[in-house]
């Protein structure tokens, strides 16, 4: 969907993007994390072309996007920024409906599509459709501007820290959204953040950047049991790595097939190893029953399996 070739962008004095290649697959859900200054939102404004890049070529969909219009680039794409940028003027419907009514959309298919955007962001469109962005919380806000984003159905989008400004509640719930939305959709996403706990949570590949060049591309276990060098180890966290893996890894890789019969509420198979331990804890045991996606017994879950290396 998204590939880079060598892709250099420079601010005199420093590069803040220095010979970058890497590809986004369609429907990844792609996070850019790294150091403060590491070059991570200039890459990903670059996709859309709020950057121009001064060496190299960025492709979407196999087209190079120095070929294409600008506005018609940035109509295919969602875009959400940590300020949310709401029309403070125009109310929430309003807002959401920016970019179909730009492109000529029926006036029932719009409004149908705010509708539909409203009840995914958990928005209940009678309180909120004609409600203004200054009558929202920061968290309700955010929503509208990921409803924005999605309204035209875009094939990509791209969130720069969207939710760093927010409370860990309604962040840890709108990071849930995002992976729901996400799995709904098939959208691709590229999301930038400086919070590796975000990133291992959200992503399917994590990509880290340093000093404007890319230092390791990956899936989340991959970053965390092999780690490049030392800024992804510290990115990590030396003394909490073991937590994280916790809440990446899921309790179906570690199960076992076990017909025993174990008391107790089962575990998804899809819960994280952290969720699994918490039960264990609460329900004073060393294992769990587990169920697969149907709700059928998958196996049971043993404490020695979850804290063997």
């Amino acid at each position: 969907m998204i590939t880079f070739e060598r892709v250099t962008k420079r601010f005199e004095p420093w590069t803040a993007v220095d010979g970058v290649s890497l590809t986004v697959e369609a429907g990844e859900f792609c996070v850019l994390i790294g150091p403060s200054g590491s070059g991570k939102s200039t890459l990903m404004k670059m996709v859309n072309r709020l950057i121009v890049p001064d060496e190299g070529t960025i492709r979407v969909g196999g087209e190079d996007i120095a070929m294409l219009r600008p506005e018609d680039l940035r109509r295919r794409m969602g875009y959400v920024i940590q300020n949310v940028g709401l029309f403070p003027h125009w109310t929430v419907e309003r807002n959401i409906a920016t970019v179909p009514t730009l492109l000529g959309w029926p006036k029932a298919r719009v409004r149908d599509r705010v509708s539909d955007l409203l009840d995914l962001l958990k928005l209940d469109a009678r309180r909120f459709r004609d409600a203004y962005p200054h009558q929202l919380s920061g968290g309700q806000q955010q929503r509208v501007g990921v409803a924005r984003a999605l309204a035209a159905e875009p094939a990509i989008l791209l969130m720069d820290e969207p939710f760093s400004a927010l409370d860990p509640i309604t962040r840890g719930a709108l990071q849930a959204e995002m992976t729901a939305i996400h799995k709904a959709t098939g959208t691709t996403i590229v999301f930038v953040t400086h919070d590796m706990d975000e990133a291992l949570k959200l992503a399917n590949r994590i990509a880290v950047l340093d000093h404007g060049r890319l230092i390791q591309f990956g899936p989340p276990l991959e970053i965390l049991h092999r780690p490049a060098n030392d800024t992804v180890r510290d990115l990590i966290g030396r003394e909490d790595w073991g937590l994280k893996l916790l809440a990446v890894e899921t309790v179906g890789q570690r199960v076992r097939p076990d017909v025993e019969k174990v008391p107790g509420a089962p575990l998804p198979i899809d819960a994280p190893l952290r969720q699994a331990i918490a039960e264990m804890v609460a329900r004073g045991t060393d294992r769990l029953p587990v169920v697969d996606a149907r709700g059928r017994p998958a196996g049971v879950l043993h404490l020695s399996d979850v804290v063997r290396s």
